[in-house]
């Protein structure tokens, strides 16, 4: 908690300040009101003890300047002067609470901690107004490959530590997964886990969502809007696609990561947070650094600890356990009893699965929304996964869904440009942004270059 003692007796407020600062409470001091205005312009301390008899203005209106200006922040009236009267109109304007000189040490910290307590609420409010909540943990990682069981041993001992984690696997490896998973395992369990996706969001949009802006800040900014990392606080903040953020961004990063400090866009008060950050890419951060489009310091400081994921074809074993696990999902969810025929097994466990653990979900959710029979046969499976694996083409009795036509025509299109999405975009007819909403719907980002413009 930060503290600001604002009072004219400077005795009072070093002995105020040492004894404060041996509870662990950050201390601030001002002799006067417009010392105090310039600090909480400054800074923004989170509670501020104010006296009513200050010697260039009156503490009332000091009271009300503060409450219009920052009003999250909270203020403890302490004044020799005390009437009911002022206690009343201090009270009116927003103060927290008012005490009179002398006060007992006691009686003082319960007031700020009193006050402090309703500011953590009030910016929860404030939090939950933006949308940003406590997401619910994903489910379990599902796999019994040797690999795998490795992997979840190491992540176990990730967990336990506060150090900031590098995730890197394919596209569908389940990173985010496994973000959640280091979470859930962590002391920070208990606090919000954030996800930022950096890959869908503009370089503005995505400082604006990361760090919060101040009413004002650039225009359509008509109210102050917490940042990700305030909502985070206490928490995780899981960065998917870092290799995709621009330089400025980066900068930003790299500071909260050093001094865990931000300030709102168009603001000039420094924030802190407690936060863990887990970070993921399939890009080749070594070669971006050397193209300079991405920072070795803060590749270094995001590299603390490095957790590489399999791609699901170098652990086949893993397929028909993945499989059982979410058909038994499904069947939980709609009352079903669907199964799998041993052919359709057969062809899920020959396909190589380029779009991974997501791939696959995908391909087994559609499939037993398809399928006319209690059991999945390879007729109810994606064309270009039939073909993919050498099944006949003889026999099959259903014709291709468009769902199937526009993902292999897309995939086709990739392949001929050498995966350039805004190329394909062209030759489609289709806007890049339409074009990149197809890729994350079919699963189709590994044939997306990762030279490609984006």
């Amino acid at each position: 908690m930060h503290v600001l003692i604002v009072d004219d007796d400077e005795t009072l407020r070093d002995l105020l300040a040492r004894e404060l600062a041996r509870t662990g409470e950050r201390v601030s001091q001002a002799a006067d009101a417009g010392e105090a205005l310039r600090q909480v312009r400054a800074e923004e301390p989170d509670v501020v003890l104010l006296d009513l008899m200050l010697p260039d203005r009156p503490g009332i209106e000091v009271l009300r300047e503060l409450k219009d200006g920052w009003p999250e922040v909270e203020v403890v009236v302490l004044t020799a002067h005390g009437t009911v009267d002022t206690a009343l109109a201090a009270m009116k304007l927003g103060a927290n609470d008012y005490l009179q000189k002398p006060c007992h040490l006691q009686e003082l910290e319960i007031a700020l901690q009193r006050a402090h307590h309703r500011r953590r609420l009030s910016e929860e409010n404030a939090r939950l107004r933006d949308g940003l909540s406590q997401g619910a943990l994903g489910p379990e990682l599902v796999g019994h490959d040797p690999a795998f069981e490795e992997l979840r041993r190491l992540l176990r001992k990730v967990a336990a530590s506060d150090s900031t984690v590098l995730i890197r696997g394919e596209t569908g490896c389940g990173k985010e997964l496994v973000a959640r998973h280091i979470h859930a395992l962590s002391p920070r369990r208990d606090r919000p886990f954030v996800v930022v996706d950096c890959a869908a969001l503009h370089e503005s949009l995505l400082q604006s969502e990361l760090f919060g802006h101040e009413q004002g800040a650039f225009t359509g900014a008509t109210k102050r809007k917490h940042g990700l990392f305030e909502a985070a606080d206490g928490g995780t903040v899981f960065l998917d696609e870092i290799g995709d953020v621009s330089p400025a961004v980066q900068a930003g990063l790299l500071r909260v990561l050093e001094t865990s400090t931000f300030r709102h866009l168009g603001g000039t008060a420094e924030l802190h947070v407690d936060v863990r950050l887990v970070a993921a890419t399939n890009r080749p951060l070594e070669r971006l650094m050397q193209e300079g489009s991405f920072r070795r310091d803060l590749y270094f400081r995001l590299n603390s600890i490095h957790v590489e994921l399999p791609p699901l074809r170098a652990r086949r074993g893993d397929v028909p356990v993945l499989v059982e696990h979410f058909i038994a999902l499904h069947n939980a969810r709609h009352g079903a009893h669907k199964g799998l025929s041993p052919a359709a097994a057969d062809v899920l466990a020959r396909y190589d699965w380029p779009g991974n653990v997501r791939e696959l979900r995908h391909v087994v959710e559609r499939a037993l929304v398809v399928a006319d029979r209690d059991l999945i046969r390879p007729v109810d499976l994606p064309a270009e996964l039939r073909q993919a694996t050498g099944l006949p083409r003889e026999g099959e009795a259903s014709t291709p869904s468009l769902a199937d036509v526009e993902r292999l025509h897309i995939i086709r299109v990739l392949e001929q440009v050498g995966g350039h999405r805004a190329r394909a975009a062209q030759l489609l007819g289709i806007s890049e942004r339409n074009l990149y909403r197809r890729i994350r719907e079919y699963q189709l980002e590994s044939f997306v270059s990762t030279q490609g413009e984006r």
